[in-house]
């Protein structure tokens, strides 16, 4: 197929002209975002984006899984709802190739496309070309407490493996007190918690297809990775741990009651933030575990702006983009509200920073960006390009399902046997129905 060897041969390079014309007459725009943070305190100041352009931004805010579905909904029927969507690394290179997407190869010199990390050039773009900018960038990472660590008397190391941290996770638990070793994405869709679970099966040697495009979930690898997950939460996770996705964590982690939590680089920002993390002075960071196989369990993500095709205010849509993804940006939220609160892993220049360098988990967040490989994912071979995902378009449809079944086995609905054979079904009727 060829499109699937053009993803896999995509450039890291991407070309592009100075002289974005400036707009003088006063439009709005129409924005689809996540309700992550980030994208929150964004929001916060683009009232300086109109004072300054005279273009007026019109917000509409989302959970994950529904904008996701909004969005797609949106560009497959063309409907004409957005100026500028809010996606990421699976969408994009497909999207672009489709055409359903607008280049975007004339951003001005000033911008510095060639500072974005090659990372995120790379798995934004089609044939070299750069079809979204990404607001900021992401891995995954572990946040553990240190004084919980400490008071069980372990030490985390800066590598850790998975049966380190199940030990860890069960040391920790607390329940009367209401404090829980580990706490892991439960909440079903391709990108909650299947981008948890595909990354960690990486690390137990599983994958989603072999070579022939025929599913795996019935090998030994994803029956290991499955087991261990549900075991590990039901024993060390908080109650409930099947509807917990990003946010959720997040506020449990901020509230103090999570030892660990294995989640987007991005939250580090907010867990350290002391105006909203009861532990923000006992956190500490170490890399996604793995089993010594080889790969880690982290994911490479980011959280990217791309203009629909067919919009009536392109130019308009890349002035906000310019500006949102852009240097100038970056500095605006570290003078208001410091280093630690920008937006991450997007450019080269902000880990050359030395303001920066200094931000406790600037290093970590990098490090576990640079050890992510989509080209190589797994311990043994696989046709797709994607860590936490394969970057074909039914992949999404399939991984919704997937999702629903892992979920319920989480919650004690089914047997985690019944929920992979289910999966095997799922995918493997899927994938013929699309002709592989």
């Amino acid at each position: 197929m060829s499109f699937k060897r053009s993803l896999l041969n995509t450039a890291v390079g991407i070309g592009f002209a100075a002289g974005l014309a400036s707009v003088t007459a006063a439009e709005t725009i129409t924005i689809a975002t996540v309700n992550n943070g980030d994208m929150i305190r964004m929001q916060g100041y683009t009232n300086q984006f109109t004072a300054e352009t005279g273009i007026d931004v019109e917000w509409v805010t989302l959970e994950e899984n529904v904008l996701r579905q909004r969005v797609t909904t949106d560009i497959t029927t063309k409907g004409g709802q957005f100026d500028i969507m809010t996606i990421g690394m699976y969408e994009t290179p497909i999207w672009g190739a489709q055409g359903w997407l607008v280049p975007l190869d004339d951003l001005s010199a000033e911008y510095d496309v060639a500072d974005i990390l090659p990372a995120m050039a790379g798995g934004l773009s089609y044939e070299g070309t750069l079809y979204a900018a990404p607001f900021y960038g992401e891995s995954s990472m572990i946040m553990y407490r240190t004084d919980l660590m400490e008071a069980a008397g372990l030490e985390m190391p800066d590598a850790p493996t998975w049966e380190y941290i199940g030990q860890a996770a069960r040391a920790m638990t607390d329940r009367d007190n209401e404090i829980y070793g580990i706490c892991l994405r439960g909440k079903a869709g391709w990108g909650e918690n299947m981008a948890f679970l595909t990354a960690t099966s990486n690390a137990f040697g599983a994958r989603w297809f072999d070579e022939e495009w025929n599913a795996q979930f019935d090998s030994e690898a994803w029956a290991n990775t499955l087991n261990f997950y549900v075991d590990l939460l039901n024993e060390a996770g908080p109650p409930g741990a099947s509807n917990n996705g990003f946010n959720e964590n997040l506020s449990l982690f901020q509230q103090g009651k999570c030892g660990m939590w294995i989640d987007a680089t991005v939250a580090a920002s907010f867990v350290t933030n002391p105006n909203d993390s009861a532990v923000a002075d006992k956190v500490g960071f170490a890399l996604a575990p793995d089993n010594g196989l080889g790969p880690r369990s982290n994911w490479l993500w980011a959280w990217a702006l791309a203009i629909p095709a067919g919009t009536n205010n392109e130019a308009e849509a890349k002035q906000f983009i310019e500006w949102a993804t852009g240097k100038a940006y970056i500095e605006l939220v570290a003078a208001n509200e410091g280093w630690a609160n920008v937006p991450p892993g997007a450019r080269t220049s902000l880990y050359e920073n030395p303001n920066y360098q200094a931000v406790p988990f600037a290093k970590m967040t990098l490090d576990s960006i640079l050890s992510a490989n989509p080209l190589n994912p797994t311990v043994d071979p696989v046709p797709y390009v994607g860590v936490q995902f394969a970057a074909i378009p039914e992949f999404s449809g399939i991984a919704t399902e997937v999702g629903q079944e892992f979920s319920a086995a989480l919650a004690g609905q089914q047997t985690v046997e019944a929920a992979l054979a289910k999966a095997q079904a799922i995918t493997t009727d899927a994938m013929e129905a699309a002709g592989y």
